[in-house]
């Protein structure tokens, strides 16, 4: 069935002007050179600055070998090795925070939801933490058995979820919410317990992870990554015009003509299967998946065909920015990234609070 246009949905709560071709370019245009430069411009940075002339010649194939540091590594490896890659996980892992916030707002029409709402975060926690407990030291292609048992975690979860909450072939929104609400309380209680009967060394790795840890995965992990999370928020910028409708409610959705159940499958399959694969690479990094989308939203507008590309973008930005300022502020002591999106995050939602009291935020 056709999807209806937005002629037909000019009604309830969610009000969407006409979104043309040129400034759904402009936009986007806009903000893929904000990351590119961004990105450039981040990999200046760390325990000892490299100028951006240098950090310019180095990206366009020169070869530089002056030495920095202790150490006396070449400024080439500094930028190809150690820092490009970390800026380049930073932005993926954030697109997918964002994208999923943006989603699941759309689906749960919650205006506090985020990727780690379905409990799936906790999940990959939980696999994460009995990795470190274990001392498991493996790698395949690029990914460390840290990586791979965090995964393994959220994918056990998702479908612990999807029996929990699926009756008869329909999702309903209460229901989910409330499974990802006790699954987070049940795994953060064996999270708690994990950690207290370890040695202080372990329980600090796990601590660290716990608060997002943005470790260089190297090009081989970058590059399947990449891959999932292109296919992830393509399936979910491919479902914008069906969260244009569910953000009106599933019955005028579905008096619309929305196949409601088979959305709601696909947006929730897909949102935790990318949210399982990026927290597994990256720890719990907070208030990304919220707050981004709100920020968008305030500037944008809710139609989703803008909204979450955007907000991708944005998010990636977003976090390398973020996690520039972790390894740099205290240098060469590094901050766990979550602890800077949290002090960004936190007052930025509490203005949103105070902005929006009395009144729906989505």
């Amino acid at each position: 069935m056709t999807t209806p246009s937005h002629a037909d949905i000019q009604t309830g709560a969610l009000s969407l002007p006409v979104l043309t071709v040129s400034r759904w370019s402009r936009v986007i245009a806009l903000l893929v050179a904000v990351a590119l430069i961004g990105g450039v411009a981040c990999l200046q940075f760390g325990s000892e600055r490299i100028p951006l002339t240098d950090v310019a010649r180095i990206l366009l194939g020169g070869n530089d070998e002056t030495l920095t540091g202790a150490v006396g590594v070449s400024r080439s490896v500094i930028v190809l090795e150690v820092r490009l890659p970390r800026v380049l996980l930073a932005f993926l892992v954030a697109a997918s925070l964002a994208a999923v916030g943006v989603a699941l707002q759309a689906l749960l029409r919650n205006p506090l939801a985020d990727p780690y709402i379905l409990g799936v975060s906790s999940g990959a926690a939980l696999g994460a933490v009995l990795a470190l407990q274990m001392g498991i030291g493996w790698a395949v292609a690029g990914f460390s058995a840290l990586h791979l048992f965090a995964f393994l975690g959220a994918g056990a979860t998702i479908v612990t979820i999807y029996r929990v909450v699926v009756t008869e072939g329909r999702v309903p929104v209460h229901t989910l919410l409330l499974a990802g609400v006790i699954i987070n309380a049940i795994i953060s209680a064996l999270i708690l317990f994990i950690t207290s009967v370890s040695d202080s060394t372990s329980a600090f790795r796990m601590f660290f992870w716990l608060m997002g840890n943005l470790t260089t995965l190297g090009y081989a992990g970058l590059g399947a990554l990449a891959v999932l999370v292109a296919v992830g928020i393509g399936l979910l910028c491919g479902q914008a015009r069906n969260l244009n409708l569910l953000a009106l409610g599933e019955e005028t959705a579905r008096g619309l003509g929305l196949a409601v159940e088979r959305v709601k499958h696909l947006i929730f399959l897909t949102t935790a299967l990318v949210t399982g694969a990026v927290v597994a690479v990256s720890g719990l990094i907070g208030f990304v998946g919220m707050v981004v989308p709100h920020a968008m939203r305030m500037v944008l507008g809710a139609d989703h065909r803008l909204l979450l590309p955007a907000a991708a973008l944005f998010g990636g930005v977003f976090l390398m920015v973020a996690d520039t300022v972790a390894r740099s502020l205290l240098a060469p002591t590094e901050l766990p990234v979550g602890v800077i999106t949290a002090l960004c995050g936190g007052p930025f939602f509490i203005y949103l609070l105070i902005r929006h009291r009395g009144a729906q935020m989505l």
